[in-house]
């Protein structure tokens, strides 16, 4: 499995950015995948995942309203949807697989996309 993010970039305070996430190989029925991000310094925050056993998950309730992920397996790739975007959300975004179902630590998944750069200006 290969994955590989894309989307990121620099936006204002309150704009909206959609990353994706191609995924080579992947069976849909097999894995799921999660986005996260991380800050320099701080751990790595899971923020949604998605899997055909569960449908979607929130990882944290800190993007819950604001952040929405999907899928097109047709596509094989993952979106993560951001609106009203703030200066906090500025991080390394990653996709990742899980075996079945979304993992609620980070060490369920073992497939990292190399991350894109998101910043959020004030």
């Amino acid at each position: 499995v290969q994955l590989v993010e894309s989307g990121g970039g620099l936006v204002h305070a309150g704009d909206s950015l959609r990353l994706s996430c191609v995924a080579s190989g992947l069976d849909w029925d097999y894995y799921a995948v999660g986005w996260f991000r991380q800050v320099p310094g701080k751990e790595r925050e899971g923020l949604q995942c998605i899997s055909s056993k569960e449908g979607t998950i929130y990882l944290t309730h800190s993007v819950s309203g604001r952040f929405t992920i999907s899928r097109d397996t047709v596509k094989n790739t993952v979106y993560l949807q951001m609106n009203s975007l703030k200066p906090e959300d500025s991080a390394v975004y990653y996709c990742a697989t899980s075996w079945v179902k979304c993992g609620d630590a980070e060490s369920w998944y073992d497939n990292w996309g190399q991350g894109t750069q998101v910043t959020v200006s004030t």
